[in-house]
């Protein structure tokens, strides 16, 4: 089978490469970023690897015409974006996505269209489940645009599966493991982890009581391949995450514990951090029957396990 994954050579992008060069698959990156997660297997005789833009269509269309399989993962992600430049989320995620799919639709590629627990908002209604309400904020508040640019997305996908296009919709919830962004950057584990690092204090916002369910990137990259493997899934919208909570202080104290580390945590008001164009979630629980049922994935790494093996990984980076 011949896969084509554009942000391939992202976090999730990476893994996913792997893992279908693992299954013996034909697999085409398209991205602008660096190639850093996957140069290891740049090398692979299976693997084709352009960096170039999801904009470039005459280059995209050729790639989609090629493909049987296309997982759209193109996108512009990370807090620090949707404050400081909400019109490249905004472009990127909604208009690219668009393109992809107008493409995919002309040819009838199956594409597995990656979304996030972000679409859900702040709805108090704990576990999300798939057809739950979306609760969000004022759009003056540019912390809004991300969700709003991935929600936007699964809209086209839907109409597009509508006049006959085979479409999956997964949401991630908190994935993470090795290659995961770069320490300070993104998310709430490696900015924790660079700030463990450099023995500083971990900086925990508000009083550290807002709740996340964190996914190990195999458990993710499983279910990830099987949305776009099981004719099931088609159609349909897919949480992917654990369903195991914690708080983010227990985030915080769980990874002192696996560095073995004393860091002195200290609580910080979220508006010093990001200004006043972000809001935080209280609670994001992912409900994971659909994973289980129609994607046949029950997550196994616990989240002291995964955080050992990650926090490995950023250890052993060359300096």
């Amino acid at each position: 089978m011949k896969v084509l994954i554009t942000g391939g050579s992202g976090f999730l992008g990476s893994h996913l490469v792997d893992a279908f060069l693992k299954r013996g698959d034909e697999v085409t990156i398209i991205d602008t970023g660096s190639d850093l997660k996957i140069r290891h297997a740049l090398s692979h005789p299976k693997l084709h690897y352009v960096k170039d833009s999801i904009f470039n269509l005459v280059l995209l269309e050729s790639l989609i015409l090629k493909a049987d399989l296309i997982y759209h993962m193109a996108a512009v992600v990370g807090v620090e974006h949707y404050v400081e430049d909400p019109y490249k989320v905004l472009n990127v995620n909604v208009n690219g996505t668009q393109r992809v799919l107008e493409l995919a639709f002309k040819y009838n590629k199956k594409v597995v269209f990656t979304s996030t627990s972000e679409v859900y908002g702040r709805n108090p209604k704990i576990p999300f489940k798939e057809d739950d309400d979306r609760v969000l904020g004022s759009t003056r508040i540019d912390r809004w645009c991300y969700s709003t640019s991935k929600a936007c997305g699964e809209h086209f996908c839907f109409a597009y599966h509508k006049m006959g296009l085979p479409v999956v919709v997964v949401r991630y919830f908190n994935v993470y493991g090795p290659r995961l962004d770069k320490l300070d950057v993104g998310r709430v584990i490696t900015i924790f982890l660079g700030q463990i690092l450099r023995g500083e204090p971990i900086t925990v916002i508000g009083d550290g009581s807002q709740t996340r369910c964190f996914t190990y990137i195999s458990d993710a990259i499983k279910a990830t391949m099987n949305a776009g493997l099981k004719k099931e899934a088609v159609g349909k919208i897919v949480n992917i995450g654990n369903d195991k909570e914690y708080t983010i202080l227990e985030l915080a104290e769980t990874m002192k514990k696996v560095c073995k580390v004393k860091n002195k945590i200290v609580f910080v008001n979220q508006e010093k951090i990001y200004g006043k164009s972000y809001e935080d979630v209280p609670r994001r629980v992912p409900n994971i029957t659909l994973q289980k049922k129609i994607l046949g994935v029950t997550p196994k790494v616990k989240l002291e396990e995964g955080l050992r093996e990650t926090i490995a990984w950023f250890k052993n980076l060359p300096k």
